[in-house]
């Protein structure tokens, strides 16, 4: 009998609880990216902000994935030295973080970097730091697209600021940037009705700055939920994330996207407290906690419930306890994929069902070296 997928053989020797990547899983959702923008990789602007490792943007790198966004300075910085041809900080920069930028810009002149604003206050700073350091810095608008977290709405103010932004010394006018994170409707037809309401205004304000001569060399929008619907609406670059590793919460919100668990967490029965439960060592430390339970499904133990999770501990109901003994290894497919990857500082990696190596989870980390 064929072994699941996810069974780890010497899986005696690993350690829990644990992150686990099957490289071969990350390739095929790779594969299936491109293949959703008409074999364009061009079109791909994936999310680094999911993985965090260097390895996994080499893999991006072998499918012709070579533009990538991020959220943090050190993702920016991993990034970049792996060999990114685009890396852009989808994040405003303010503070000392634009001088990291800055930093990051002379030290891997390979990789042509950008960054997202949505205020005059903090386009003036970054400008000023720019031109004092002798760099120009392509800058993207973030427009509000209905998430209302960063970005500007696209109205007037919007289009004033957009002017400005040709106009400051030490940046360019990169185009503009859109996501729609808050659009995840389980039902396809209203996802894309929210995706074309969202957008409508988006496009207006897009071609209203190309009527008056204002240049607008991109566009980007899409988080993992809308990416099918922005994949095939229009030519723009789309910025999904999670569809490289998968998680529990989107797979089951969103059966339309076709992508494969490349990711789990590994843990062990450490108590059998009472009839019918189990505790395993999967705490808060080690898979993300900011949504209720169900934080991770098992794949060999589907039925467990949840009913008490404290820093280094799952307490589990599930009828099938008695199968269990202490020692034994669950396999979890976490509900929320990107900051349960952040919670590890390296991934064992399985290849033919066994653990051969180890990933560093690099962009895990605040600060690399700048």
């Amino acid at each position: 009998m064929t072994p699941p997928w996810y069974e780890i053989s010497n899986i005696s020797d690993i350690p829990t609880p644990s992150l686990a990547v099957w490289p071969h899983r990350i390739e095929e959702n790779l594969r299936r990216m491109v293949k959703m923008v008409d074999d364009s990789p061009a079109r791909l602007r994936p999310h680094m902000k999911t993985h965090k490792m260097p390895e996994v943007i080499k893999l991006h790198l072998v499918h012709g994935i070579t533009k990538f966004k991020c959220a943090t300075i050190a993702e920016a910085e991993m990034t970049a030295a792996e060999g990114a041809d685009e890396v852009l900080l989808a994040y405003p920069p303010v503070g000392p973080n634009i001088a990291r930028l800055l930093r990051l810009v002379k030290k891997y002149p390979h990789t042509k970097f950008a960054a997202t604003t949505d205020s005059e206050f903090a386009a003036r700073a970054l400008s000023e730091a720019c031109d004092n350091a002798g760099i120009t810095l392509e800058v993207y608008l973030d427009l509000d697209c209905g998430m209302h977290r960063t970005g500007i709405a696209p109205d007037d103010a919007a289009f004033e600021l957009y002017r400005l932004l040709t106009k400051l010394p030490g940046l360019k006018a990169a185009g503009i940037h859109a996501y729609d994170g808050h659009i995840h409707d389980p039902d396809l037809a209203a996802r894309k009705a929210a995706v074309e309401n969202a957008f409508t205004s988006v496009e207006a304000f897009r071609e209203r700055l190309l009527s008056v001569g204002l240049p607008v060399p991109n566009y980007i929008a899409s988080g993992t939920p809308t990416f099918g619907i922005h994949a095939v609406r229009g030519s723009y670059e789309c910025s999904p994330g999670t569809c490289v590793l998968w998680d529990w919460g989107y797979g089951t919100k969103h059966p339309d996207l076709d992508f494969l668990h490349a990711a789990l967490v590994l843990t062990r029965v450490i108590s059998k407290p009472s009839s019918g439960r189990l505790t395993v060592d999967l705490g808060h430390k080690a898979i993300a906690a900011e949504n209720p339970h169900p934080r991770v499904h098992f794949l060999n133990l589907p039925d467990a419930k949840a009913v008490m999770h404290s820093e280094e501990h799952l307490v589990l109901e599930t009828s099938r306890a008695d199968e269990f003994s202490i020692g034994d290894v669950l396999y979890g497919v976490p509900w929320h994929i990107c900051p349960t990857v952040a919670l590890h500082s390296y991934a064992n990696v399985v290849r033919d069902g066994h653990v051969d190596d180890a990933w560093r989870v690099a962009g895990r980390e605040r600060v690399l070296s700048v």
